[in-house]
């Protein structure tokens, strides 16, 4: 089983994923506003959705966002000796509301 940030357990597995919800702990370390909540177009196939709604397979390495779609990766973020690196190439834009 595997555990996410908040505590719901799913079963270990390839196809097993969390949704983006997942994503905002480590999101919010570098972001102030809360990310998964922001409006995003898929770059490999043109849908647009709330980055809460992409696929986060915990068993990858680092945070490896999914569109919930076509699968194609929205987003990478990965630490490592206390840098951090993003990329976004997947994503066409991303939209944040008022608030």
């Amino acid at each position: 089983m595997i555990e996410s940030h908040d505590g719901a357990l799913m079963a270990a597995g390839n196809d097993d994923y969390l949704d983006g919800n997942a994503a905002a702990g480590p999101l919010s370390e570098l972001f102030a506003l809360d990310v998964t909540v922001a409006r995003g177009q898929c770059e490999h196939c043109g849908a647009v959705a709330v980055l809460a709604g992409a696929r986060w397979y915990p068993n990858s390495h680092g945070v490896i966002l999914s569109c919930s779609i076509c699968d194609g990766v929205l987003l990478r973020l990965v630490e490592r000796d206390g840098r951090r690196w993003l990329d976004l190439r997947g994503l066409g834009f991303l939209e944040f509301g008022p608030g």
